[in-house]
């Protein structure tokens, strides 16, 4: 049997700690709580007990009270709870939506369903290092503005946005403001009760947990309509039955998530990580070094054919760009909104270190991708297309 791939894409996703393993397979047998939390019976109210000690949990991390803490299946369903259920709730029915162009898909199509219906979407261009500012924000909003999204950190490049900024800027227009932060819980300090955030979306599986579960923060006042209908459950915003084991193990990742610890740790393995990697010619950094999140590095290798180095690199899991569209051949539309060419975008690659990810790895990922550099360009006769590009 081969050995397994060296992992550098937790952007994408993460191997789950084995105490959270523990916490949720204790919830699994005829032992554990695995009965539904809504039952009225004595196991009922002992399952219940842990999805409030979760929510509790949750809460504490994000600067949160618990009541403001909605269990969805993940990020993509809190976005998608977050932008349909302000427009569907809106008393002023209002028809415009601000955003940015360099947000996840969950958040791209759910721009396009919302024209679908009718509602004008404006997309707010970043600059070549990814960065939207508070002006851009302030400037898009009109009277008939329902609701701005903007993305905490961003899925490919890392770049962090000004989301406190952003937040005071859209309370003074009195728009609400919804923020995707899967990427940030557990490297990133999230104050969203001190920011003044209305709706925030939240993912276990980017933070070393389990995949099916998230969160949507909803601030105290904020309505929303529900997109699932069935039941009661969560407030009646997410109908469906509790899965207490789901929740049960995002809770413990936000207990185990260490922002002032973890983050610089991180950051340490990704700066080796663009040492090393800086000695290779014909190399960019995309995105922003000043405003990144500590765990993502996104590069690109002028003259390289991207897809042909990611099969050399068959031995380092790394990414293109977001894992949700891996199978589309068109280039990052988030690479692409930094002005980077077609070739230089698909020449880009993704790496992101995580909790597991130790310097030897990040020494072997360098010196694989090098070897592999050097060797596809020798195949192309030594043409230096690197140059002009």
């Amino acid at each position: 049997m081969s050995a397994r791939p060296l992992y550098l894409d937790n952007a994408a996703t993460t191997a789950v700690d084995p105490e959270v393993i523990a916490a949720m397979t204790a919830c699994l047998g005829t032992d554990g709580s695995f009965e539904n939390p809504s039952s009225a019976h004595p196991g009922g109210a002992r399952a219940r007990q842990l999805v409030e000690d979760a929510r509790e949990r949750i809460a504490a991390l994000v600067n949160a009270q618990p009541g403001e803490i909605v269990f969805t299946s993940g990020a993509t369903e809190s976005n998608n709870l977050a932008i349909l259920g302000s427009f569907d709730a809106d008393p002023r029915s209002r028809k415009h939506f601000v955003t940015t162009r360099i947000e996840h898909h969950s958040v791209v199509d759910t721009a396009h369903a919302l024209e679908a219906r009718g509602v004008e979407v404006t997309r707010l261009d970043c600059d070549a290092k990814g960065v939207v500012t508070t002006g851009q924000v302030l400037d898009a909003i009109t009277d008939a503005t329902a609701l701005v999204s903007v993305m905490h950190v961003n899925n490919e490049i890392g770049v962090i946005q000004d989301i406190e900024a952003i937040a005071q800027a859209c309370a003074s227009r009195d728009v609400r403001l919804h923020v995707d932060a899967a990427q940030s819980a557990g490297k990133i300090p999230l104050d969203l009760g001190g920011w003044g955030v209305d709706l925030c979306s939240l993912t276990a599986h980017k933070a070393h947990g389990p995949k099916g579960i998230g969160a949507l923060y909803v601030a105290g006042g904020v309505t929303l309509a529900p997109q699932l209908h069935g039941g009661e459950q969560e407030r009646g915003l997410r109908a469906g039955t509790l899965a207490t084991h789901q929740i049960v193990g995002m809770g413990k990742t936000f207990e185990l998530a260490r922002p002032e610890r973890d983050g610089p740790r991180l950051a340490k393995l990704r700066d080796r990580l663009w040492r090393g990697l800086g000695e290779i010619e014909g190399i960019r950094l995309n995105g922003c070094r000043e405003r990144c999140a500590p765990h993502i590095l996104n590069v690109c290798f002028a003259g390289i054919e991207g897809e042909s180095l990611r099969l050399a690199l068959a031995d380092i899991a790394v990414s293109a760009g977001s894992a949700c569209a891996s199978d589309d051949p068109e280039p990052s539309h988030v690479l692409s909104s930094l002005g980077l060419s077609d070739a230089l975008a698909q020449s880009s690659l993704r790496l992101s270190v995580g909790r597991f990810t130790e310097p030897a790895d990040v020494d072997r990922a360098v010196e694989r991708i090098g070897a592999e550099v050097a060797r596809l360009r020798a195949l192309a006769d030594g043409a230096p297309a690197w140059c002009s590009t």
